[in-house]
């Protein structure tokens, strides 16, 4: 006990002198189980980067298909054409739910989805160019690093040559999905059809360079360690020192239902490890700014304690999520501006507004 206690004090001693903490603190961090002490020490690192300040935009989720040729076994959300429940948004579609977006105050679209075998590249191109006739003012945050290296498959493109006509087409960032867990041994069990964490992390650079910001995620609490998760947030780290590009990390929460991994009985997962998580990524990731809670997946009442965690960002009304929802998530599908403001107000902390890009629309 004495031992732990010395080591827990080096650590914080480091992060109170803002020096990095190495991935052996970190999982030391994991292993200590000590929740309130780690997440005190995340609330501090958290307080001298963003004060009392809470995060949120006002969006809108258009998952377009759930038509995808990966089977990857966490998801609950992919099908193939002829299977029950399949769908496909056409453009007017696609058109309508941005119009609602743009009526409810929306300055984001998020737009994700599966992919689809059929669906020529000039589709994704009209896709974003239609959300972005309905207002100048949407940002579009679309595709994950996977759906950008398939995009340049079927376009027949170089890398740099795709992420060039989506961005004269509309595209404004990246989401950060798709990197799950990037030790190859544990995305051999996850998702062997889906590109490599090597892949990921080399669209994300180039993606980067064209200088177009994104998001990094983690999928945790299925069969992976705490040291893969260090693995995988170390590999970000690394990235984010060489590029700057990474706008916040996203810890993710694996649902279990309706998917082939849903009988494993993980003993990491549960509140306390979604808890831990997001303080261990508040110390360990000294370079990203933000470290979002993703209501989605947490839920609300752990999403809001996570603000006394070192949490800094909720995501937003989101409205119409599919894929997590599928997977069993038991969040609501939207949260109002109002209900978001009261739920971070509640928690002592102050809302504030932003734009994609983490500009400032408002504070309350």
């Amino acid at each position: 006990m004495g031992r732990e206690l010395s080591r827990f004090k080096t650590i914080a001693t480091k992060v109170t002198n803002g020096e990095r903490i190495t991935d052996d603190d970190a999982l030391f961090l994991f292993e200590c189980r000590d929740l309130l002490a780690v997440g005190e020490l995340a609330a501090f690192a958290n307080h001298r980067i963003n004060g009392k300040r809470v995060f949120f935009n006002v969006n809108r989720h258009i998952n377009h298909t759930n038509i995808c040729v990966n089977r990857c076994k966490f998801c609950a959300f992919s099908k193939t054409a002829d299977e029950p429940g399949a769908y496909c948004y056409d453009l007017e579609e696609i058109r309508n739910r941005a119009i609602e977006a743009a009526e409810q105050g929306a300055t984001e679209i998020h737009i994700v989805g599966g992919l689809h075998p059929d669906l020529p590249f000039d589709f994704y191109l009209e896709m974003l160019r239609t959300v972005r006739q309905v207002s100048e003012t949407l940002h579009v945050k679309a595709f994950t690093a996977v759906e950008i290296d398939y995009l340049a498959k079927i376009a027949g493109l170089s890398l740099a040559e795709t992420l060039g006509e989506l961005k004269l087409a509309g595209l404004g960032s990246l989401p950060g999905g798709g990197a799950e867990i990037l030790r190859q041994e544990i995305r051999d069990q996850l998702c062997p059809e889906k590109i490599s964490g090597e892949r990921w992390l080399e669209i994300m650079k180039d993606v980067h360079l064209s200088g177009l910001k994104s998001n990094a995620t983690m999928l945790y609490g299925h069969v992976e360690s705490y040291s893969d998760r260090v693995d995988h947030m170390r590999r970000l780290r690394m990235l984010q020192d060489e590029t700057g590009g990474f706008q916040v990390f996203i810890p993710l929460a694996f649902q279990k239902e309706n998917n082939p991994l849903g009988h494993l009985k993980n003993p990491m997962s549960g509140g306390v490890d979604d808890l831990m998580t997001l303080a261990i990524a508040r110390l360990y990731l000294d370079n990203f700014a933000n470290i979002k809670a993703y209501w989605v997946m947490l839920g609300e009442k752990i999403a809001q304690t996570s603000l006394c965690f070192g949490v800094n960002d909720l995501d937003g009304t989101v409205v119409e999520e599919k894929i997590g929802h599928d997977a069993g998530a038991g969040s609501p599908q939207l949260m109002t501006k109002d209900d978001i403001v009261s739920l971070i107000s509640k928690a002592g902390r102050c809302p504030v507004e932003r734009d994609t890009l983490y500009n400032v629309i408002r504070a309350y």
